[in-house]
């Protein structure tokens, strides 16, 4: 965003409020697009990154699709999205599977005990439903272990040996272009994610472990999965190479390619509105603001990560440092420490910058804590719509 963009959201959005403005949302998308028109693959949205389904319409004129995780997310997916739906958990009820099977192109399974579990189920919508199976290719580039599916002891992706068991038993199914006998009979593509918030070579490195270890089995897919964590839309993010890469996989295993970011499409489109509620004293400047980190924006304590301010620079940089912390009653619901050019008092408002994805689906009322208004911003009109407001009965519908 522009800071005159920050400075007229700042004046006209009500606090605290997500603005998500349609100008660089468009702009992501027409990377991902030319993405789709270079290599061929095709595009969905990770829902659990971004979920804000009033702006669908726009999304939907260039992605293929969303990606779920649960029931409730596929049904979203079908009803607003209305495109593909593909839907992986680490684990389903039969209920679970029952539904997806009635709203989801695609349904991957982690494991194979749940393939075969299911497989009364799944194999009556063949042909309607493609089934597939994650796989552990055992390659960590994660740098942040709970952010990590291929960290050890990783409860996600089935790792190779697993197939190499069945290969030894002699169960040589599935395996021959074409053949969908064995114990891959039905399988219809393999999915990896691995990565989170990562340039391209991370990808690289790890489909090259990927092959190793499962490239024999594509010659009887139809389909691969590379997940999601690609910073496709990041400033540096190699293009050209993942152009390259996407028509490897489609050019030698006959696959198609699909991948499913969520941040990429949400990179830069947000702000979190706030404002000083109290400055008090304790060693140091402390700011109250009515936003909250474990309330609004949790993965500040869970990553953890320092998120970028409108006008903030770290602490002692300008003449006046403060520790900004939330309303709530948790001790820690400390969102950092910065230094500002003017002191802070009550009434100011902040924009923290990059607060669309990962932040309203990760929204919780504790400590009936005002949820945010979700909001957009059309820079070409100066517009900015309040989509929803929240209130005392969406908290109260939660409890029982």
């Amino acid at each position: 965003m522009t800071g005159i963009d920050i400075e007229i959201i700042l004046k006209l959005a009500p606090s605290p409020a997500y603005v998500v403005d349609l100008g660089r949302l468009r702009h992501n998308l027409a990377i991902l697009d030319e993405v789709q028109r270079r290599s061929g693959a095709k595009i969905l949205m990770a829902l659990k990154a971004f979920a804000m389904w009033s702006v669908f319409p726009i999304i939907r004129e260039t992605l293929h699709g969303v990606c779920a995780s649960s029931p409730w997310e596929a049904r979203l997916g079908r009803e607003e999205f209305g495109r593909e739906v593909h839907s992986f958990a680490a684990a389903f009820k039969e209920s679970d599977v029952v539904e997806l099977l009635s709203t989801s192109n695609h349904l991957v399974f982690n494991s194979f005990n749940q393939l075969e579990r299911f497989r009364p189920l799944w194999e009556k919508e063949r042909g309607r439903v493609s089934v597939g199976l994650r796989v552990n290719p055992e390659h960590s580039e994660g740098h942040t272990a709970i952010y990590d599916p291929c960290a050890p002891k990783s409860r996600l992706g089935i790792p190779g040996r697993e197939f190499a068991l069945r290969l030894r038993s002699g169960d040589e199914g599935g395996f021959r272009s074409g053949d969908t006998g064995g114990f891959l009979s039905g399988v219809e593509g393999l999915h990896f994610h691995t990565l989170c918030e990562q340039l391209f070579e991370p990808l690289e490195r790890t489909a090259k472990a990927f092959e190793e270890k499962f490239g024999a089995f594509l010659h009887s897919m139809k389909w691969l999965n590379l997940g999601g964590g690609h910073h496709i839309t990041r400033e540096g993010y190699d293009i050209d190479a993942l152009v390259e890469l996407i028509t490897y996989f489609k050019g030698k295993y006959g696959v198609e390619v699909y991948l499913e970011p969520g941040e990429a499409i949400a990179i830069g489109t947000g702000i979190l509105v706030g404002e000083v509620l109290d400055v008090v004293h304790n060693e140091v400047d402390i700011a109250i603001l009515d936003v909250s980190a474990t309330c609004h924006m949790p993965d500040v304590l869970e990553m953890p990560y320092r998120p970028g301010i409108t006008g903030g620079f770290d602490p002692g940089v300008k003449a006046h440092t403060y520790r900004l912390g939330g309303p709530s009653c948790l001790a820690g619901d400390v969102i950092g420490d910065w230094s500002f050019e003017k002191p802070l008092k009550p009434g100011d408002r902040l924009a923290f910058e990059d607060m669309s994805h990962y932040t309203m689906v990760k929204t919780t009322t504790f400590n009936g804590i005002q949820h945010p208004a979700i909001c957009t911003f059309e820079p070409e009109t100066g517009e900015l719509r309040v989509v929803r407001t929240f209130g005392y009965e969406d908290f109260r519908s939660r409890l029982s």
